[in-house]
């Protein structure tokens, strides 16, 4: 991967480009994240009632994919739709494929 590209992926955002976690429609938990490794600490801290709310609504991959401008994890995230997780699975799922992506970056 290019040096470029993995900087991209791994910088901070504006915060009002951070991602804000809610619980439904109006409901804002209070956290946000404004980068891939403050996203994936959030993803242990939050309701797990906000990540369903954000997985099936395919927020989080809009967020990489125009905020962010992560293709790849999108990609990594939409695969987990067949899995129909929820609750604790769901968290542990989700950090582990950011855990895992970040690796892979700071790898190559």
């Amino acid at each position: 991967m290019k040096e470029e590209h993995k900087t991209r992926f791994l910088k901070e955002v504006p915060r009002e480009k951070a991602f804000y976690f809610f619980t439904s429609i109006g409901n804002y938990t209070g956290k946000s994240a404004s980068s891939l490794e403050e996203f994936m600490e959030k993803l242990r801290e939050v309701n797990v009632k906000s990540l369903e709310f954000h997985f099936y609504r395919e927020d989080f991959e809009k967020w990489f994919t125009e905020v962010l401008q992560d293709n790849e994890l999108a990609e990594e995230f939409r695969k987990l739709y067949a899995l129909k997780l929820t609750g604790e699975p769901l968290r542990n799922q989700l950090y582990k494929t950011v855990e895992n992506h970040l690796k892979k970056l700071a790898a190559s």
